[in-house]
């Protein structure tokens, strides 16, 4: 039996903080700036974002988009990983 490949997208983690961080800075926020938008005590979720550790969620997306100027598919950087 052949084994069939299906090429998967993938969220590129660290791709992805780049692109946040860059949109960040070129659209003039601090982290400070953002960390406020979202009512966040701390900043360590952007930090976190920007250093590709974790995503921000869907909800959190659609407001960076916004601020951002910006799509969701702008936002996320994937890849693709081919399965068997």
């Amino acid at each position: 039996m052949e084994k069939i490949k299906f090429l998967k997208p993938v969220i590129d983690l660290k791709g992805t903080g780049t692109q946040i961080k860059s949109l960040r800075k070129e659209n003039g926020f601090s982290v400070r700036d953002i960390q406020d938008v979202f009512g966040f005590e701390f900043p360590q979720a952007i930090y976190s974002w920007e250093q590709g550790k974790n995503v921000p969620t869907i909800d959190n997306l659609l407001v960076l988009a916004r601020l951002f100027n910006t799509s969701i598919d702008e936002l996320i950087i994937t890849r693709i990983v081919e399965l068997e």
